[in-house]
C-alpha cells in the first residue's frame, strides 16, 4: 500500500521528506514553491541533493510521489497574458519537479471564465501542449473537476476528449480525485457504486492512465459541486465508499494522496490511519 498526504515544504523542500515520514508515508504529494503566487524561488544545488539523498534513505518509492501546480495559473483563460504566464509557470514546474526527482506534476484544468467549454479546452490542450514538449521524463497530470461554473474536465467523456488530444502520451496521465468526482455527480458511496463509476472511468479515459489518486471525503452531498474536501468517512462520501476506493487503488498499485483538513476534528495523522484501516 502506497498511502500519505500533501506535506509542507517550510524551511526547505526536503523537509517534506521529513515530514513524510513523521506521519507514516509511504506517498506524498508537494508545492515545490510557494502555491499563492508567481514568483518561485530558484531551487539551489543543495535543495535538490539534500531533498534527493533524504528521499533515498526514506525507502518512500519517488515513483509514489508528486507536485501539485500552484493556484494562480489557469491554462484555460481566454486572456493572453494570463495564458502565457500559465504555461510558463507550468513549464517551470515540470522543470523543477525533473531536477527533484519527482515524476507527477498533478494540474488543474482551469476555468474558461464564460467563454464557453469549447474555447476553454482549445486554450487548455494547447498550453498542455506546449509543457509537454520539455525534454524530460516528468509527466503532467490532468486532475477531475468537480463542476463549478466555468470549469471543464469534470465529466469523464470530456476529460478522456481532453486526454486523447494530447501528445507525446507517454507526457501525460490523469489524477483522479474522489471529492471533485462525487461532488461532479459520480456515485462513491458504496462498493458496487464505486466499481460502475471506475468501469465508466476507464471506458473514456483508461484506468491504464490513472497514475495517482486523491483521496478525500466531501463536505458536499453527491452532484453538489462544491470543492470542499473533508475527513475520511465523515462527509458525503462515507466509509462504505472511501473504504472500497482504497481497496480499489490498492489492487491496482496507485499511489493514494490525502488531501484532507487539519482541524480540530482530525489531523494528517488521524486521516492515514483511517486510510490504512479501511485498506
Amino acid at each position: 500500500m502506497q498511502i500519505g498526504c500533501h506535506v509542507s515544504i517550510s524551511g526547505s523542500i526536503d523537509k517534506a521528506v521529513d515530514n513524510a515520514i513523521e506521519r507514516e508515508c509511504s506517498a506524498f504529494q508537494i508545492f515545490t514553491r510557494n502555491p499563492r503566487g508567481w514568483h518561485a524561488k530558484e531551487l539551489t544545488k543543495d535543495d535538490i541533493t539534500n531533498f534527493k539523498l533524504k528521499l533515498r534513505a526514506s525507502k518512500i518509492d519517488r515513483f509514489a510521489t508528486c507536485a501539485h501546480m500552484p493556484y494562480l495559473p489557469n491554462l484555460a483563460t481566454p486572456k493572453e497574458d494570463g495564458f502565457e504566464k500559465s504555461v510558463k509557470t507550468l513549464i517551470n514546474e515540470v522543470e523543477r519537479c525533473s531536477q527533484l526527482g519527482i515524476p507527477y506534476l498533478v494540474t488543474h484544468l482551469g476555468s474558461h471564465l464564460g467563454t464557453g467549454e469549447e474555447a476553454g479546452i482549445k486554450r487548455l490542450v494547447e498550453g498542455l501542449t506546449k509543457a509537454g514538449q520539455t525534454k524530460n521524463d516528468v509527466m503532467i497530470l490532468l486532475e477531475n473537476t468537480a463542476g463549478q461554473k466555468n470549469s471543464v474536465g469534470s465529466d469523464f467523456k470530456q476529460l478522456g476528449e481532453i486526454f486523447k488530444q494530447l501528445k507525446p502520451k507517454k507526457k501525460f496521465g490523469v489524477c483522479f480525485d474522489t471529492c471533485h468526482a462525487f461532488v461532479a455527480g459520480y456515485n462513491l458511496k458504496d462498493k458496487d457504486s464505486v466499481k460502475d463509476t471506475f468501469v465508466e472511468f476507464d471506458r473514456y479515459v483508461g484506468i491504464e492512465n490513472l497514475k495517482i489518486l486523491h483521496l478525500n471525503d466531501a463536505k458536499g452531498e453527491l452532484g453538489c459541486n462544491l470543492d470542499r474536501h473533508y475527513h475520511l468517512g465523515l462527509g458525503g462520501i462515507g466509509e462504505k465508499g472511501i473504504a472500497a476506493v482504497v481497496k480499489f487503488a490498492n489492487k491496482k498499485k496507485i499511489p493514494i494522496i490525502l488531501e484532507t483538513p487539519i482541524d480540530n476534528e482530525r489531523d494528517d495523522f488521524e486521516n492515514i490511519r483511517k486510510a490504512k484501516e479501511f485498506a
